[in-house]
Parts: structure tokens; C-alpha cells; sequence
């Protein structure tokens, strides 16, 4: 899985090295070369496991589909953003969460506790 594109439905062999990656991020972190660039790229689509070749120089809008599954792979990139949020039950059903611990609770005061009133029980 990339963690940069997280919706990458192929991978894309690189012409350099010959190894797989998910983007040209995930190659610049794994390997110490610079990623070699060609017009013909080799595919591995990750619905049907199957390869195949495409030419950048005549590219066109029917071959953004993978040839044995029609697997839509050229789609606009989802990238991981930073979000801060708390993770837990539905508050709803549960709301123990979104309770404060900082404050205690006072405890009940009664008639029997020798500490609050023992002087002037008589």
C-alpha cells in the first residue's frame, strides 16, 4: 500500500531498477538512484493482478482502463492529510468520554463522618 497516493490502482514498474512501486514518491524513498523516465511505462494492476504496457506518446482517454478487468486507473489522487480527531466509540451510546476526570466530585456529606463535624457533635 502507498502512503502517499492512497487510492493507487496500479503499480508502475520502474525502467531503472526494475522494481515495482505505487508512485515516483515511494522510489525516491527506497532506492538512491533517480527514476529513470521513458514514454512506454509496464503496469500491474492491483484488481486483477495482471500486467500490461502503455505508450505515453499516444495515450489516450480509453487507456485509462486496465485491458482485462476495465479497472478505472487514472483517477484524481487522494493524499493523506493531517487531521486531528478523537477516536472512540459513538458518544451517543457512550459518553464516558466526554467526561471530565479533572473535576471530582464532592463527596455526600453526612451526619456520620467524625472528620467535618467532630467538634461540635457535644
Amino acid at each position: 500500500m502507498c502512503k502517499h497516493i492512497l487510492n493507487a490502482q496500479v503499480s508502475i514498474r520502474s525502467p531503472c531498477c526494475k522494481k515495482w512501486f505505487d508512485c515516483a514518491e515511494c522510489h525516491a524513498e527506497q532506492e538512491t538512484h533517480p527514476l529513470m523516465k521513458k514514454l512506454e511505462m509496464i503496469f500491474a494492476c492491483k484488481k486483477c493482478k495482471k500486467c500490461f504496457r502503455k505508450d505515453g506518446t499516444e495515450f489516450e482517454e480509453a487507456d485509462e482502463y486496465c485491458p482485462h478487468c476495465d479497472n478505472h486507473f487514472v483517477l484524481e489522487a487522494v493524499t493523506p492529510k493531517a487531521a486531528l480527531r478523537v477516536e472512540g466509540e459513538d458518544a451517543r451510546v457512550d459518553n464516558r468520554m466526554i467526561k471530565d476526570e479533572r473535576v471530582k466530585n464532592d463527596k455526600g456529606r453526612t451526619i456520620f463522618d467524625p472528620d467535618l463535624d467532630a467538634d461540635k457533635l457535644g
